[in-house]
């Protein structure tokens, strides 16, 4: 059996987001389906918990699955895992604001790899036709989706807000049937 000096620092970070949480160590291991004396010695970094019971716990105490695999050692700190994990220690930030923040992250990054993507599929494309064809495509891919009047990033968080709230519009935007009804409201007012 490994010593505690031989295993990362995952019981103090699952002690440490649990007391953020405010709740006790029998009512998360009853919410994440393990033993509480189990929890208890993985705390106290007596045991070295799966990668299935840290994603209970992941679960369980609402933070990234990746950032509790980083802080048990099971991911290194390439492609941003150390962003998430700082989020998921941050003190100072309630849980949901810890679930936006990873969500927001994650969704930057899937978005720039969809426009990298997009921009080796223009480079690909600027071969086979004419220059300001090939022209128009590298800006589409490099600049990504936006809102109406907005930028790329807007419509990211737009994407984000959506996913989180369903699908209804954005506050302060109004829909296209919503227009047309106000318009014909203001039509015969004026006749």
């Amino acid at each position: 059996m490994a010593t505690p000096k031989d295993l990362p620092d995952v019981g103090g970070f699952i002690r440490d987001l649990r007391r953020n949480a405010k709740i006790s160590l029998r009512q998360l291991a009853e919410q994440a389906g393990v033993s509480n004396p189990y929890l208890s010695q993985i705390e106290r970094g007596l045991r070295k918990p799966s990668a299935e019971v840290l994603q209970q716990l992941a679960s369980a105490l609402r933070v990234s699955t990746p950032a509790m695999y980083l802080r048990a050692g099971l991911l290194d700190d390439k492609e941003g895992h150390g962003v998430l994990a700082a989020i998921a220690v941050d003190a100072d930030l309630t849980m949901a604001q810890k679930q936006s923040l990873s969500q927001i992250y994650e969704t930057f990054r899937r978005e720039n790899t969809r426009v990298a993507e997009a921009q080796a599929e223009a480079e690909a494309a600027q071969a086979d036709q004419p220059a300001s064809q090939a022209a128009n495509l590298a800006n589409v891919a490099a600049t990504g989706p936006t809102t109406v009047g907005g930028t790329p990033t807007e419509a990211v968080l737009e994407s984000v807000a959506v996913t989180e709230a369903g699908t209804a519009p954005a506050p302060g935007s109004t829909s296209i049937p919503q227009k047309k009804k106000a318009a014909e409201a203001a039509e015969e007012e004026t006749s």
